[in-house]
């Protein structure tokens, strides 16, 4: 259910025209020139101009005035959040729904299924477009909302049905084709069920996604699940996913011939599953679903740089079992055979979870523990949230203390990795 109309709560105001109009900190936006402002978006739109009228709450009093700027003066207004009214949540009960599997207890903002367009063009968030109504439709078109990244995992009806379980109808195919319709574009991603949406079911899908040029790229990954649900027990094994990957390799050659980019691309874990070597880093073009944990390993590969295995000391590098033997392979092929890996088991969630990004404190507290705690662990920061935390809500700066280690949080790409390496120049970033 959508929340009622709220506002923008303004954090900060910097230099600029709003500053000069009036605009405090703690003032809540309403509206612009009297249209309500739903969100960061709205605001956007509606102060894209040389004069305009700002609606706000301040305490109790509801006040206005007016913004007059020059042409690309900064308004310098930050909000305390991106979408003013509310997230829109997900109506569906996908049967391979990765949050109704998470364990009771954690913190509450983990168990919001968003399914809001407005956070699929913001932030790349996947969103279903079921539930999106025509007047959503007009001020996505309208307001040039693209591109939207859209989950779609299968075109055919019964498919569809059995995955998705939609509370209401489901109009998302006809929707997307009205967004496409009216220019907007598209990023997609296909969750692969085992013997559900693959095989000849995946290749109807994406024959059906590359009639429609306004799909820009298409991600296919693999279902993950816990061990806090009954459901599922199994995702793809290694003769699963080289079956997967052959199916995609035959659409690469097909769009790489015909439009000269790739288009489809398989997430990584599909060929550390396989046992086969991730594509080079020009594979993935420039990387359209890279967010997606699609391309990661080809990019930190070809990013990292062998002058930084001239180590200070024992460093062990904390990481997840899926990344662990790729990155193993990566250092000894470096030269950096004296950096130690240490994969770390996900017993917080279970099931086939080995993704660094959703390690818990718990889990790399104990793999620290019997690992010794000698030396220097780095720690990449995807573990960590805006706000210090690690899943679990383990603070990151206690960590060394409660591993009672040396530990360190450092950028998680190649780069920040390799400045952590090196001698003169590995620090905390």
């Amino acid at each position: 259910m959508r929340e009622s109309l709220r506002g923008g709560t303004v954090t900060a105001v910097g230099p600029g025209a709003a500053e000069r109009a009036g605009l405090r900190p703690g003032d809540i936006v309403t509206a612009v020139d009297g249209v309500p402002v739903r969100d960061i978006i709205d605001w956007w739109w509606s102060t894209d101009a040389a004069a305009f009228t700002v609606n706000a709450r301040r305490g109790p009093a509801e006040i206005s005035f007016t913004v007059e700027r020059t042409p690309g003066e900064p308004l310098g207004v930050t909000f305390a959040d991106r979408l003013f009214d509310g997230v829109r949540e997900c109506e569906n009960a996908c049967v391979f729904c990765f949050i109704a599997g998470l364990p009771s207890g954690m913190r509450p903002a983990l168990y919001v299924r968003d399914d809001d367009y407005r956070l699929s063009f913001l932030s790349g968030n996947f969103v279903t477009l079921t539930n999106v109504d025509s007047t959503d439709i007009d001020r996505i078109i309208e307001q040039r909302l693209s591109p939207l990244h859209v989950s779609v995992h299968a075109v055919d009806a019964d498919v569809r049905a059995r995955l998705i379980c939609p509370a209401a109808g489901d109009s998302a195919l006809e929707v997307l084709d009205e967004l496409l319709g009216g220019g907007i574009q598209a990023h997609v991603q296909i969750v692969l069920v085992p013997g559900i949406n693959d095989g000849s079911v995946l290749d109807e899908t994406l024959s059906y996604l590359y009639e429609r040029p306004g799909i820009l790229s298409v991600g296919v990954v693999p279902m993950g699940y816990t061990a806090h649900q009954s459901r599922w027990m199994f995702s793809y094994d290694a003769g699963g996913s080289a079956e997967v990957l052959e199916l995609i390799d035959e659409w690469q050659d097909r769009a790489r011939t015909e439009r000269g980019v790739g288009w489809v691309y398989a997430a990584d874990e599909f060929y550390f599953l396989a046992g086969k070597n991730v594509p080079s880093a020009s594979a993935y073009d420039d990387f359209p679903q890279y967010e997606n944990g699609i391309g990661m390993a080809s990019a930190f590969r070809a990013e990292f740089d062998p002058s930084a295995c001239g180590t200070r000391g024992a460093i062990t590098l904390v990481t997840g079992e899926m990344f662990a033997p790729f990155l193993s392979r990566l250092l000894a092929d470096r030269g950096c055979g004296g950096v130690r890996v240490l994969p770390v088991r996900n017993s917080v969630l279970g099931g086939n979870v080995s993704v660094t990004g959703l390690l818990a404190g718990a889990d790399i507290i104990a793999a620290i523990g019997n690992d010794g705690g000698q030396g220097t662990y780095l720690v990449p920061d995807v573990v960590v949230n805006s706000d210090g935390l690690l899943l679990d809500d383990v603070p990151a700066d206690r960590l060394a203390e409660l591993a009672r280690a040396e530990v360190r949080i450092v950028g998680s790409d190649a780069g920040s990795l390799a400045d952590a390496l090196k001698p003169d120049e590995g620090r905390a970033l």
